[in-house]
């Protein structure tokens, strides 16, 4: 019977992981991701998946990020009805993330069907409800790590540790073939390793073919330890108070919320940075807080270092939209929490939109921001951003502290990969941007990988598998393969008007203003011009 391997998300980009493994007996998914950064990409989410949705058996599932479980209530609302297979850790927190995507979907479109009607436009429905949501965690099924277990006919997986995130794994999957066992290793998204809050990432040596992360394929972090990360983070604590105004840290709700909060917990202890009130503004973040608190046992600090967060009453936790909204009302030093980690979503935008034109706030990005994000725009720089169709100056100081990533860097991942080895097939790569993706084949190719066997997917890519090799097979695909990773027309769009606002702002009198619009409105005469008589528009 012939195994076919297909790549259904993070082929190209680092979000919407979705990875089919097909047989004559068996079709199972690896994760079931949502596409997060330029609208393009986000549009997938609504569309249909690209397979038969009864034809899949069940799921394995590496971890509860957005990114690799977003879409299983999608699924499970297609008709869906096989087993999600996950760690303990991974199925609790799907239990708060995944009902908390739902109420997210349902108010993003409530508001968008209110603009939609202002502009006579058609409405649109959720992807799914939070009541889908909790449909969904009825087919969750628990496993341990080290445990084989049954998937479907002909099909065996077992998980092992991955480091990133509570209750995360890599999951290896054997496969019965006519010419004997296939196995792959799927990484899913594998921790940097040396952390005082999670293990270190393990994994199976002697596979077939290693599916592998490359979030951070082409760039290398300086190792630090628990006490380095935390001095550094004291730094821009310290740097922030004297800026005078609030510090804002669009943080993660799941793993990276509770980590700042138990270094900052452990820094005030210790004098370290002055004292303040630290707001936890993510209902989603505070209930994750407290499965950690449940389930976050250290084996390298031998305890759970978030079961005593609250201890100090500094820490306030705001679950309901009232109390956000009274932060307005504070003025000086003090710490805010929010989600989203890529200030795409959430309670962070509203944060955002009131306090970047303040030159006494500080706006402190923790962790990884993918392309087109508005967290990516603003480590890039820029001056001026749009926060729900408006435009603000960015006056704030805005930090970037890439310490508490959950991915390993370049070096990480090429040393786990090698600790994989022998790969007698191919190593696919994926789950990262194209310098991410590039950086990793060439550093695999130099540790002495061969790099004829090193494959980076395309989006839908389809390949056939044998034991110690792997042939594309041909198949639809939904959007271009750049289109993945790149910003795109939308925000091309935003980065236009902004820019226009700006131009017409400087100009010294109505007259010169006029006169640039005029010019503009000629250019769009001029395009229109040209697509009615279908012909190549020349250079106005």
């Amino acid at each position: 019977m012939s195994l076919e391997l297909s790549f259904h998300g993070a082929a190209g980009c680092v979000t919407g992981f979705c990875a089919r493994l097909t047989t004559a007996r068996a079709s199972v998914l690896i994760d079931c991701g949502m596409f997060q950064g330029p609208k393009t990409l986000k549009a997938l989410n609504y569309d249909q998946f690209p397979f038969e949705v009864d034809a899949i058996d069940a799921v394995l599932l590496t971890h509860s990020h957005i990114d690799h479980s977003g879409l299983l209530p999608k699924l499970m609302r297609a008709g869906f009805r096989g087993p999600i297979l996950a760690t303990a850790g991974t199925r609790d927190l799907c239990e708060v993330m995944l009902p908390d995507a739902g109420d997210i979907q349902e108010s993003e479109v409530r508001r968008l069907n209110r603009r939609n009607q202002q502009r006579g436009r058609a409405e649109v429905e959720p992807i799914y409800t939070a009541r889908d949501a909790q449909r969904t965690l009825e087919l969750f099924r628990v496993v341990k790590l080290g445990h084989t277990v049954d998937v479907a006919p002909g099909i065996t997986a077992r998980y092992w540790e991955a480091g990133h995130i509570l209750g995360s794994a890599s999951i290896e999957v054997t496969v019965e073939t006519e010419e004997g066992p296939v196995t792959l290793l799927f990484s899913g998204d594998l921790g940097p390793g040396g952390r005082d809050f999670l293990p270190d990432p393990e994994g199976p040596s002697g596979v077939d073919h290693l599916i592998v992360e490359s979030t951070y394929g082409g760039r290398s972090r300086p190792m630090l330890d628990p006490a380095a990360r935390r001095r550094l983070l004291a730094q821009e604590l310290r740097d922030a108070q004297r800026a005078g105004g609030p510090l804002l840290i669009p943080a993660f709700a799941v793993e990276r919320s509770q980590e700042l909060l138990a270094d900052l917990q452990i820094l005030t202890r210790d004098g370290e940075i002055p004292e303040a009130d630290i707001f936890l503004d993510s209902p989603l973040a505070i209930e994750a807080t407290e499965v950690f608190q449940r389930r976050g046992w250290s084996p390298v600090m031998e305890a759970n270092p978030f079961a005593d967060l609250r201890s100090s009453g500094r820490l306030k936790f705001l679950k309901e939209p009232q109390e956000s909204d009274q932060l307005e009302r504070l003025r000086g030093w003090h710490v805010i929490l929010a989600a989203s980690g890529m200030c795409d979503a959430g309670r962070v935008r509203k944060h955002l939109k009131r306090l970047l034109w303040r030159r006494d706030a500080t706006v402190l990005l923790p962790g990884f921001q993918a392309q087109g994000t508005l967290g990516r725009i603003l480590a890039e720089g820029a001056q001026t951003v749009s926060i729900e169709g408006e435009p603000i100056s960015v006056r704030a100081r805005v930090r970037s502290l890439d310490i508490y990533s959950g991915h390993a860097d370049h070096d990480g991942l090429v040393r786990w990969a090698s600790a994989r080895g022998p790969v007698r097939g191919q190593v696919f790569l994926a789950h990262g941007e194209p310098e991410g993706l590039e950086g990793l084949r060439d550093g695999l190719a130099k540790a002495g990988f061969d790099p004829g066997r090193l494959v980076i997917p395309d989006l839908d890519e389809r390949f056939i598998l044998s034991k110690a090799g792997a042939a594309p097979s041909p198949g639809p695909a939904r959007i271009l393969p750049t289109a993945a990773s790149r910003p795109d027309w939308h925000n091309a769009r935003a980065r236009l008007m902004l820019d226009l606002n700006a131009r017409l702002d400087a100009l010294p009198s109505d007259a010169a203003r006029e006169a640039l619009l005029e010019s503009l409105a000629r250019a769009l005469a001029h395009v229109d011009a040209g697509q009615s008589a279908g012909r190549p528009m020349a250079p106005v």
